[in-house]
């Protein structure tokens, strides 16, 4: 009787006398080869990627297809870093397939991503093409929504009027209390006093210096009409709404239900949701050149106007009334439901009007 024994693996050692094929790991049905075909059949000078003509001196650099797939594939599997891309370059059978066994550094990949970034839009719109001749596309409802992304600019290098205008108080309170004091210490003529109006004199001229610069970016924001002004990345805003994100983008994305694919995506620094229904189902429908289409998004969408412009542009919105005003903020329902609201003594229910439509609420003991 033979011993039982886990399933052996081969040799590192062992010489093999017809190696292995790299496409032979590969499956058929792989979406990696779906990348190869879509960026090889594109455009790249049309797109508008640099480098795609090579010098005729200098050293041969990385062509922008080749850097397109790693790019695309580093989408496809949430690898968003430019040194894990490099690092599955070398370790990771399906990357070097794609790439035949090419390894950018960290470095060329980032440069990748920041000289080229208005040509991904491109890019993703002959994808739409390509899915739409495919037939992948339903063109009868779209689903809205938003998200918000995290920029690399702190709270506290995020500004806005009230929040310059309350620093510059806050400042000069403080320039105030300080010249008192120096004031103080100039009487005394004290060896102690005269450090310390020294030490009081520095900070009384770091906080001149806050206060030039924020009345400089006070200025900058009249000047512009701005609402905001950021600091590091000037282009994020503050999204009130979302403390945990703090500063960043509102990432909108339409999706069309058929095989739930993206038809068309858009970066904002909008705050809120508001005001972005219309733009975003208008550009997804003329990308599926459909005459008419339904879109539903949910509450945070809801406004007149932006409903009145789908329904210009041939779109039926399909968007929740939200539940506003002070009875939604105490816990009761607004009238689409059972406006019954229970508190210790007393219970909330509706009074019956017979001139207005509206639900007011009366108060009756329990």
């Amino acid at each position: 009787m033979s011993p039982v024994h886990h399933i052996q693996g081969c040799d590192r050692n062992q010489t093999l006398l017809l190696p292995n094929s790299v496409d032979d790991y590969i499956g058929p049905d792989n979406p990696i080869r779906f990348v190869d075909a879509f960026v090889g059949q594109l455009d790249m000078q049309g797109a508008g990627f640099f480098r795609v003509e090579p010098n005729e001196t200098g050293r041969p650099g990385y062509h922008p297809a080749d850097l397109l797939k790693l790019y695309i594939y580093g989408y496809l599997n949430r690898v968003r870093s430019s040194r894990r891309l490099e690092a599955e370059t070398r370790r990771n059978l399906e990357v070097m397939w794609l790439l035949r066994g090419l390894t950018p550094d960290f470095k060329t990949i980032a440069d990748f991503r920041k000289d080229n970034r208005d040509a991904f839009k491109p890019v993703f719109r002959q994808f739409v093409l390509l899915c739409r001749k495919l037939e992948l596309f339903g063109g009868e409802l779209l689903a809205v929504d938003g998200t918000r992304l995290k920029a690399v600019n702190s709270t506290e290098r995020n500004f806005t009027h009230a929040k310059l205008t309350k620093q510059i108080e806050s400042i000069d309170e403080k320039l105030t209390d300080y010249l008192h004091r120096l004031d103080h210490c100039d009487a005394q003529e004290a060896e102690a006093s005269t450090a310390r109006a020294g030490r009081l004199t520095e900070k009384i001229a770091t906080l001149r210096t806050q206060q030039k610069r924020c009345h400089a970016m006070l200025q900058e924001l009249e000047r512009t009409g701005e609402s905001q002004i950021s600091l590091t990345d000037p282009d994020s805003r503050a999204m009130a709404l979302n403390p945990k994100v703090g500063v960043g983008y509102n990432a909108q994305v339409a999706v069309d239900s058929k095989h739930k694919l993206i038809v068309e995506q858009e970066v904002t620094n909008a705050g809120t949701d508001l005001g972005l229904l219309a733009p975003t189902a208008t550009a997804a429908k003329e990308a599926l050149e459909a005459d008419k289409i339904k879109a539903a998004a949910d509450s945070g969408y809801y406004k007149g106007e932006d409903i009145a412009a789908c329904e210009a542009a041939g779109i039926e919105a399909y968007v929740p009334r939200p539940q506003r005003g002070f009875c939604s903020a105490r816990g009761a329902l607004s009238q689409g439901g059972i406006p019954l609201r229970r508190t210790k003594r007393r219970v909330c229910l509706p009074r019956q009007s017979a001139t207005s439509s509206a639900l007011p609420f009366k108060r009756w003991r329990a």
